[in-house]
């Protein structure tokens, strides 16, 4: 099974990146490719949240885009970690409102567009992330969108995101999202959690784990991840 781990910034993919000139100064963007998206016939993108940048890449998102291609044991996938927007630092003022993610969305919007690849399309937001995948849904030709440890995603209902795509939802009950208010007033807040009973998407919980263990090789939560990037049903 041919195996190939690319670590890149996106200045050297020009057929998916803006222009450097389009880049605000203060924003580092990376991505990395872990496996052949020329063959793939299942793309997963992770868009990861707070505290990524440049130098924790590796051992954040770029960790979490191995492990789930490691766990697939597939040669026809190819997973995408994807740090194309400015994430919060801490938990100050801008996780808690939506200018970062709104600027992320459109981000990732543009570099979904700017794939050259008939896969299926799995976008995968955690934490803050999962607030840019949410506001980007509407506008994302995607086959499944996956919540996992989300603090709202600016939305009420499945029906709110105006996606075609399948919605899934994860929390693992060690989870510290599931203690952080779902209310939104003005931009202050992200709104109803997605794994709420009422939200309307596919939610899937699990025992232990933590925010950041959803992702932990050989974990339930990780083999779930797995097999939506699949197309298996759960």
């Amino acid at each position: 099974m041919r195996r190939a781990v690319l670590f890149l910034l996106l200045i050297a993919l020009p057929s998916v990146a803006p222009s450097i000139a389009q880049w605000r100064s203060d924003v580092a963007r990376r991505v990395a490719i872990v496996g052949d998206l020329s063959t793939a016939r299942d793309v997963v993108i992770v868009v990861p949240g707070s505290d990524v940048d440049v130098d924790r890449f590796d051992r954040t998102v770029g960790r979490m885009a191995v492990n789930l291609y490691a766990q697939a044991h597939r040669g026809d996938l190819a997973v995408i970690a994807w740090l194309g927007y400015r994430t919060p630092q801490g938990l100050g003022v801008d996780a808690v409102t939506g200018s970062l993610a709104r600027q992320g969305a459109v981000a990732l919007v543009d570099f979904v567009r700017a794939l050259q690849t008939d896969a299926r399309i799995h976008v995968y937001g955690h934490s803050y992330g999962s607030v840019v995948v949410g506001l980007a849904a509407h506008e994302l030709d995607v086959d499944d969108i996956v919540f996992t440890g989300s603090p709202g995603v600016r939305a009420d209902s499945v029906a709110e995101l105006e996606t075609r795509a399948h919605v899934w939802a994860m929390r693992s009950s060690g989870d510290w999202m599931r203690f952080v208010p779902n209310a939104r007033l003005f931009d202050l807040g992200h709104g109803t959690d997605p794994a709420s009973d009422g939200f309307g998407a596919t939610v899937l919980r699990f025992e232990g784990g933590k925010h950041d263990t959803y992702y932990e090789p050989g974990s339930e939560s990780l083999g779930a991840l797995v097999r939506i990037a699949s197309g298996e049903k759960l």
